[in-house]
C-alpha cells in the first residue's frame, strides 16, 4: 500500500542529476510532482520522460516543480537522457533522483522495507511497483497518488487537469465534477451550508438535487 492522500510527504536527501537535494527544502513554497520509474533504459518510461520534458512549461505555469526517480545511479540517468532526446525530441529538463540505496522508494512505500542489494542487478520486473506519481502541495502534504503498471504510459494531460482541480479546490470551497477541465462549472463543497453559499454566490446556483449545487468556476 502506498502513502495515503493527506499524509506528509516524507522528507529525504538524495543525489540527483542536478546535485544533492533535501526534498522539502527543494519544494519550498511550490507544488511538486514526484514520479518514479523502475529502471533506466526502459521503453515506456523513455516516452514518459520525453513527454514530461516537453510539457514542463505547463507545469511551470502552475508553479509545480518536477522531480523524477529511478533506482539506477545518476550517471546512468545522464546516459539515458541522451537516448530520450534522440528518440523523443526532448531530454529531461528537471532533476532525476538516483535512488541506489532504495531509500526514497521505501519511504514512499513503493518497495518493501527489506529491499537491498545492487540496483544494477535488479530487473524492471523486480522494481515494477516503482511506477507512482505523487502530487505534493506547498504544505508538504500528498494531494494525489497515481500508480501505473509498467505496460501503461502515464497520461500527463490528465495529471495537469487533476493539478488544475487540486489548485482550484485548495483556494475555493468547491469540488470539480467528472471530466471537468479549466473554465467549466464546478460544485459547491458539501462543507458549505446553503446560508453560507448565499453570501459567497449571491447570484445563486443550479440545483438538480439538494446535494448537487452547480456554480461557474470561481476566478
Amino acid at each position: 500500500m502506498t502513502l495515503p492522500i493527506g499524509a506528509t510527504a516524507p522528507d529525504f536527501e538524495a543525489e540527483t542529476t542536478e546535485g544533492k537535494i533535501k526534498f522539502h527544502d527543494w519544494i519550498g513554497n511550490s507544488w511538486a510532482l514526484l514520479f518514479s520509474h523502475p529502471k533506466d533504459f526502459t521503453p515506456v518510461c523513455t516516452t514518459e520522460l520525453g513527454a514530461l520534458a516537453k510539457l514542463k512549461p505547463e507545469f511551470d505555469k502552475r508553479g509545480v516543480k518536477l522531480m523524477g526517480l529511478s533506482v539506477d545511479p545518476v550517471d546512468r540517468h545522464s546516459k539515458w537522457s541522451e537516448d530520450i532526446k534522440e528518440t523523443q525530441g526532448a531530454a529531461p529538463n528537471y532533476p532525476m533522483i538516483g535512488d541506489t540505496d532504495f531509500n526514497v522508494s521505501k519511504l514512499y512505500e513503493m518497495l518493501p522495507a527489506s529491499t537491498s542489494g545492487d540496483p544494477l542487478t535488479r530487473t524492471p520486473a523486480d522494481n515494477q511497483t516503482v511506477r507512482n506519481v505523487f502530487v505534493i502541495g506547498p504544505d508538504k502534504k500528498i494531494k494525489l497518488v497515481l500508480v501505473y503498471p509498467m505496460t501503461t504510459g502515464r497520461n500527463f494531460q490528465e495529471i495537469l487537469r487533476a493539478i488544475d482541480s487540486l489548485q482550484l479546490t485548495a483556494k475555493h470551497r468547491v469540488a470539480t465534477p467528472a471530466d471537468w477541465s479549466q473554465g467549466e462549472d464546478v460544485i459547491i463543497a458539501g462543507s458549505v451550508s446553503n446560508d453560507e453559499a448565499k453570501t459567497i454566490y449571491p447570484q445563486g446556483w443550479k440545483e438538480p438535487k439538494p446535494y448537487i449545487r452547480i456554480v461557474p468556476q470561481p476566478k
